[in-house]
């Protein structure tokens, strides 16, 4: 017995063992808003490997349609090619149907294709975020393998721990008697998500040096570029 037991310790310490794993978490965060007539949305630039900086501009919202942007984080090999899928299955739809895919449909599409990936799922945290058919802001965070929720405002990726219980109390003004949720503007959203960012900077080596911050309203998408700290 002893030497049976004497046997599977060495073998735990065996140095010819070799773990493999098919993802590789590199960092990022994203955060979004939504208003009336707006949806704002951001990520940060760094994309990481452990301690080791890949890239210090690295946006990680993809454009989709006019109205429409999705914000992937992540294992990088798995954002890129799921948008590169979305990207096809959008022109496939447009070429047929000689329109473009409204916002809500993109969600759909977006939640069926995570789903269709269930047994080996993209390791990407993703938000779709757009206009309605309405003009309203929407955001759609989902799960890896495509459930999704329809929200006004939500974060995902490496600081979404210490970024979410933040826009829980600013912007969703939760669980506070007497305190109702303020009318959200261009102008508070663009204070909130720039706040958070700055904060998970702090805090987190893998979100910072750079944020980009896309508006999209009916005139079409905004974009600005903001510094972090880089180290």
């Amino acid at each position: 017995m002893c030497s049976e037991v004497q046997s599977a310790q060495d073998y735990m310490r065996d140095p010819r063992k070799h773990y493999f794993s098919p993802y590789m978490d590199n960092g990022g965060t994203t955060v979004a808003i939504a208003g009336e007539d707006f949806v704002m949305v951001a990520s940060d630039t760094r994309l990481s490997r452990g301690f080791n900086i890949l890239s210090r501009e690295q946006g990680k919202v993809f454009n989709l349609t006019p109205k429409t942007m999705l914000a992937s984080t992540g294992c990088w090999a798995d954002v890129l090619t799921l948008n590169k899928v979305l990207q096809a299955r959008l022109m496939m739809y447009s070429h047929e149907h000689h329109d473009t895919m409204s916002t809500t449909a993109v969600a759909q599409l977006l939640s069926t294709m995570l789903y269709w990936r269930r047994f080996f799922p993209y390791y990407v945290s993703n938000m779709l975020v757009g206009l309605d058919e309405s003009g309203k802001g929407v955001v759609y965070h989902y799960d890896p393998v495509g459930h999704m929720e329809k929200l006004t405002f939500s974060a995902a990726g490496a600081s979404v721990s210490l970024i979410q219980p933040f826009l829980d109390n600013q912007v969703g003004a939760f669980n506070m008697e007497g305190v109702d949720p303020p009318k959200m503007t261009k102008e508070l959203a663009r204070q909130l998500i720039h706040d958070s960012f700055v904060s998970a900077a702090e805090r987190d080596i893998n979100t910072g040096d750079g944020i980009i911050i896309y508006t999209i309203t009916k005139d079409g998408t905004a974009e600005e570029k903001i510094k972090l700290r880089m180290d």
